[in-house]
């Protein structure tokens, strides 16, 4: 049997190596479990949402004008865009590759940084939507109108109620994006502690 030397010296330095100290490594552990229930109920909550909106649009197609079914195709779109960009983004957050503490933090971080790049294609999205209502409001006016004089207080909290939502969408993303910032710097500190 022959003995590989680089071998045993590479078993050496690895023993050297200092670990974290436990009270690091224990507060860590406890910041990763935080985030990872944060990432597992965003998903299921998004998931719950992206459904709610597909039944949304489901209800909407069965409404008797062209106009239902194009809000109704809009809606679909709209979930089936984002659903397929959030997964894209999402790609590598779902599990550490190993079982280290830095392997955990690296992981954290690629999260951040996702949910960072997923709360800046919301604002785009929510431009987009209003892109394309006010597009098919333009095609569908000689139509939209008949009914408007028809039920004016009903299109007046329709449109109440987009307006304000669109505001309280992007207030929603820059606050979370600010939270989002503050988690990216203490995951670089951590990462920065675990190095030394």
């Amino acid at each position: 049997m022959t003995e590989d030397h680089e071998l045993d010296v590479w078993r050496e330095q690895w023993v050297r190596v200092a670990l974290p100290p436990t009270e690091f490594r224990r507060l860590v552990q406890q910041r990763i479990k935080v985030q990872d229930r944060h990432f597992v109920l965003g998903n299921l909550l998004t998931a719950v949402a992206l459904g709610g909106t597909l039944i949304f649009g489901a209800i909407l197609s069965h409404q008797a004008s062209w106009l239902g079914t194009g809000w109704a195709t809009g809606v679909c779109v709209l979930v089936f865009v984002s659903a397929g960009y959030r997964l894209r983004i999402l790609r590598g957050t779902w599990r550490a590759e190993t079982q280290s503490i830095r392997a955990f933090l690296k992981l954290w971080h690629r999260r951040v940084l996702a949910r960072i790049r997923l709360l800046r294609i919301s604002i785009y999205v929510a431009l987009g939507w209003i892109i394309f209502c006010a597009a098919l409001t333009g095609a569908n006016w000689a139509t939209i109108r008949l009914n408007l004089m028809a039920h004016p207080s009903d299109w007046l909290e329709v449109m109440v109620a987009s307006v304000l939502m669109q505001p309280v969408i992007w207030f929603w993303a820059a606050w979370l994006r600010r939270r989002k910032l503050v988690e990216l710097n203490e995951v670089k500190k951590l990462l920065e502690e675990i190095k030394k």
